[in-house]
C-alpha cells in the first residue's frame, strides 16, 4: 500500500512563546485531510534542521485533542500560510522560501497593494472596478486625490487587518474630516482639521517607516453609520479550477473606518446586506454573477502573472448604483467570516478546499512524470482553466494574461 502524500503548512510563530495565530484552523484542517487520505502537519521555519533536512513538525491527534512534536522529512507539498511581520521569524522565513524554492507549494508569495493594483489596472475588464489609487510619497499626493474625490484612504502597502488606515473627507466648509485605526487595530477619534494643517496630520500618521497607496474612497456607510463592505473567497478545487468558495458581508463597529473582524466587525450573509443596502432580487443576482467573475478572473489572472497560488480573498465594495469594487487581494484569507455569517458548510468547504487541491496537484505531478499529465511538469498549479459557479466559464475578457 502506497504511503499516503504529505502535506506541511508553513506558518510561523508569533512570539518567543511559539504561539500559533490560526492552530485550531490546523487542528481542523489535519481531521479533513486524514478523511481525505492526506497527511498535514504544521511547521514553522524555526522547526527546519537544515543540516539534515528535517522538520521538528507539528501533528494534532484529533482522538486526544493534541499535539504533538514528530522529526519528519520534508513534505512533498507545502502550504504557505505565512503572514507578514516586523521580526527576525520573518527574515528567517524568507531564507526559507530562497533555499528551498524548488519543492512545491501550493501558493507563491504574492505582491504588495501598490503593485496588484498596478497589475491588475492593466487589464481592461478590471479597470472599472478598481478605486483610483496612486502610491504616497508626499501630503501632496493625499491632496491631489482629493481634489478629484471628496473622500479618500491612506493604506500601508502591505498592511493587513485594517491597521494603520486613515480616511480623510473633504468637507464642504474646505476642512476635513479625519479618523482611522492605528497600527494596533484601536480607532482613533474623529476629528476636523484645517485645510493648511492636513499635510503635518498625514506627516506625523506613520511612525513606523512604512510605505502607503492613497485610494479613492467610496460611500458605503449603512444607514446606521457602520461602514460595510463583503469577503469574497476563491479557491482551487479538487480539479484544479478556481471557484468561488463564498461571500460574506461585514459590517463594522461604532466609529469605525473599516469592517474587519479582528477590528470589531461582525459578518452577515451577502444577500442579507445586500437587500439591505440594494433591494430587489433580480439586481442582487446580477451583482453576485458580477462578483464572483471577477473574482475567478482575478485569481486567474494574478496567478499567471506571479505563480502558483491556491486561494485568495477579495475584500469587494458595492456602492449605491449597485457597482463592484475590488478594494484589495488577501493572499492568505481566514476563513472565520463564514462562521460568523452562520455559513457553516461554506466555513468547511473553505477548509477542504486546499487539501482536495493539493491532492490534485499531487496526482497531477506523478502523472507529469510518465507525461499523462495536462499540467506542465515545471508547473506548481499555476495557470489552469478558471471556472465560476454561475456562469461555467470565465470570459476571455477577464482571463487575459499580460
Amino acid at each position: 500500500m502506497a504511503a499516503q502524500p504529505t502535506l506541511g503548512i508553513l506558518t510561523l510563530y508569533l512570539n518567543d512563546r511559539k504561539t500559533l495565530e490560526e492552530k485550531p484552523v490546523y487542528a481542523k484542517m489535519t481531521a479533513i485531510g486524514r478523511k481525505l487520505g492526506l497527511s498535514v502537519f504544521v511547521f514553522t521555519p524555526d522547526d527546519v534542521d537544515e543540516s539534515d533536512d528535517r522538520i521538528h513538525a507539528m501533528f494534532y491527534d484529533s482522538a486526544a485533542r493534541t499535539w504533538e512534536r514528530r522529526w519528519v522529512r520534508f513534505p512533498q507539498l507545502i502550504y504557505d500560510r505565512c503572514r507578514i511581520q516586523r521580526s527576525s521569524r520573518f527574515d528567517r522565513l524568507l531564507a526559507f522560501r530562497r533555499k528551498y524554492g524548488h519543492l512545491t507549494f501550493l501558493n507563491r508569495p504574492l505582491r504588495n497593494k501598490w503593485t496588484i493594483y498596478r497589475t491588475l489596472s492593466k487589464v481592461p475588464a478590471f479597470e472599472s472596478h478598481l478605486p483610483a489609487t496612486r502610491i504616497f510619497e508626499a501630503p501632496q499626493d493625499v491632496q491631489t486625490m482629493l481634489r478629484k474625490h471628496s473622500l479618500v484612504y491612506v493604506k500601508p502597502i502591505n498592511g493587513t487587518g485594517g491597521r494603520g488606515i486613515l480616511r480623510v473627507e473633504r468637507m464642504k466648509d474646505g476642512s476635513y474630516a479625519v479618523q482611522g485605526r492605528d497600527h494596533s487595530r484601536r480607532i482613533v477619534s474623529p476629528r476636523r482639521v484645517p485645510k493648511d494643517q492636513l499635510p503635518a496630520v498625514l506627516r506625523s500618521w506613520d511612525k513606523r517607516g512604512d510605505r502607503y497607496i492613497v485610494q479613492q474612497g467610496l460611500h458605503i456607510r449603512l444607514p446606521s453609520g457602520r461602514v460595510h463592505d463583503y469577503r469574497m473567497l476563491v479557491q482551487k478545487n479538487g480539479e484544479g479550477e478556481w471557484t468561488v468558495t463564498g461571500c460574506a458581508g461585514r459590517v463594522g463597529p461604532p466609529r469605525s473606518i473599516t469592517s474587519n473582524l479582528h477590528g470589531g466587525g461582525r459578518a452577515v450573509p451577502m444577500s442579507t446586506l445586500l437587500r439591505e443596502w440594494i433591494g430587489g432580487e433580480e439586481r442582487i443576482s446580477q451583482i453576485r454573477r458580477t462578483a464572483e467573475t471577477l473574482g475567478v478572473g482575478v485569481a486567474r489572472h494574478l496567478e499567471r502573472t506571479y505563480g502558483a497560488l491556491c486561494e485568495l480573498a477579495l475584500d469587494l465594495a458595492i456602492d449605491r448604483d449597485g457597482r463592484v469594487w475590488l478594494l484589495e487581494v488577501n493572499p492568505k484569507p481566514a476563513r472565520e467570516v463564514f462562521i460568523q455569517a452562520g455559513e457553516r458548510d461554506v466555513y468547511r468547504t473553505a477548509l477542504s478546499r486546499p487539501l482536495e487541491y493539493a491532492l490534485w496537484l499531487h496526482r497531477q505531478r506523478r502523472l507529469a512524470r510518465t507525461g499523462k499529465s495536462r499540467m506542465p511538469a515545471a508547473s506548481a498549479g499555476a495557470g489552469f482553466a478558471a471556472r465560476s459557479p454561475l456562469s461555467g466559464s470565465a470570459p476571455a475578457e477577464f482571463g487575459a494574461a499580460d
